[in-house]
């Protein structure tokens, strides 16, 4: 039987450290709140101190399992998210339109954040394989890893477009990756699948989301996670699919398509405060 003890340590920092942060803004000073504000598709007010509160939690939580590549991981898309959560020109969407930009001789943050996801991700694929082992040896390897985690940190960030989606396809990803992963790894995937339940309330009701801060973070966790725990061909069928999506998502909407999809939309709903009924106006 699996011993779960070294598990809750993790676990119990990414929640710890989730509700503290969260509670930090709350009491905090009225204009990082005010920085930290957002409307949502609804119209709604929420609050991205849920990202901040998301990357603290599963930092804290790698680190105290002695894990500091998942907490740089996390921690570097996270503030790069951060940094285009507060000063990002919200006018360029999409690496498309990212990368025309840099062709009109602009470089928006947005660019920047790609630029910065895509480092991490090198330096966490070098990290992560046989330094010893000849570069030709592992040069395929290393760029189907870096692929994968960089695409994965964009990719979630792209559903993070009504309330719980992102978070849910992170646990979705994030639950089956605990079973395949290898002891070393489980912490890591344990502290995000706990910050992710301690976060899941608030932005299924609403109150606040993950923004490029915590979408980045979770995906790039989520990356390190394929990394670790899948074959070579298996990781590679991860970057076609992830690619695939991304590719696709400069054309189709995701929002449409789970509402369209009876079962996708199903889970999309699942958590969230049911609409009340709108009374007949009688003449």
């Amino acid at each position: 039987m699996t011993d779960l003890r070294p598990l809750a340590l993790p676990a119990g920092a990414a929640v710890l450290g989730v509700h503290g942060v969260l509670r930090a803004v709350e009491r905090g000073p009225a204009r990082v709140r005010r920085a930290l504000g957002r409307t949502n598709f609804a119209g709604d007010p929420v609050t991205l101190a849920q990202g901040p509160a998301w990357v603290g939690g599963v930092a804290l939580g790698t680190l105290l399992a002695a894990d500091p590549v998942a907490a740089a991981a996390v921690a570097v898309p996270g503030a790069v998210g951060l940094v285009d959560d507060l000063v990002g020109d919200r006018s360029t969407k999409g690496i498309r339109g990212h990368l025309g930009a840099l062709r009109r001789g602009r470089v928006t943050s947005g660019a920047v954040k790609v630029a910065v996801l895509g480092a991490t991700a090198l330096v966490v694929a070098v990290v992560e394989h046989d330094r010893d082992a000849p570069l030709t040896s592992r040069l395929p390897a290393l760029v189907v890893d870096a692929g994968v985690v960089a695409g994965t940190a964009n990719l979630l960030n792209l559903f993070d477009l009504r309330p719980g989606r992102a978070l849910k396809v992170a646990a979705l990803i994030g639950a089956p990756l605990l079973v395949a992963a290898p002891g070393r790894a489980r912490p890591a995937l344990v502290a995000g699948l706990a910050a992710t339940a301690a976060a899941l309330p608030g932005d299924l009701a609403g109150r606040s989301m993950l923004g490029d801060c915590g979408a980045n973070a979770a995906g790039a966790l989520v990356g390190q996670g394929v990394v670790r725990s899948l074959p070579l061909a298996g990781r590679a069928g991860v970057l076609a699919a992830v690619t695939a999506l991304t590719l696709a998502s400069e054309r189709v909407s995701f929002s449409r398509v789970i509402d369209r999809t009876p079962a996708l939309r199903a889970l999309d709903a699942w958590g969230r405060p049911t609409p009340a009924p709108v009374s007949p106006v009688t003449p």
